[in-house]
């Protein structure tokens, strides 16, 4: 199997739903093309996917001494965390629930043949 460098953010206070939009614009990308991607989508998701990515890209060089211009990534994923559940004040003494969602997020870089 060849090698693979990780990076993985959990606890992230966004939706996945949000995440997983942006995550479907860079899979299968070069990862200096994704950086690219990233920098320039207007998505809230996309401030936590820079600096995921960019630690990813670290971990490859540094730990397993990749070529950072071989790199691609070949798998990114969320999956949901805990929700923070809250209370909103209703008419009458009512509350309604609000769903505070969080997300573990994942890339996976790899090289290029």
């Amino acid at each position: 199997m060849a090698e693979q460098a990780i990076a993985k953010l959990k606890y992230a206070r966004i939706s996945p739903r949000k995440v997983k939009t942006v995550l479907d614009l860079i899979r299968n990308k070069d990862a200096y093309v994704a950086m690219a991607i990233l920098k320039n989508t207007k998505k809230g998701a996309s401030e936590y996917l820079v600096k995921l990515l960019k630690s990813a890209m670290a971990n490859a060089e540094n730990n397993f001494q990749m070529d950072p211009d071989k790199l691609y990534v070949s798998e990114c994923y969320v999956c949901p965390g805990p929700t923070l559940k809250r209370i909103m004040p209703r008419a009458k003494g009512s509350a309604d629930r609000i769903l505070k969602r969080t997300s573990h997020m994942t890339i996976v870089l790899k090289e290029r043949d």
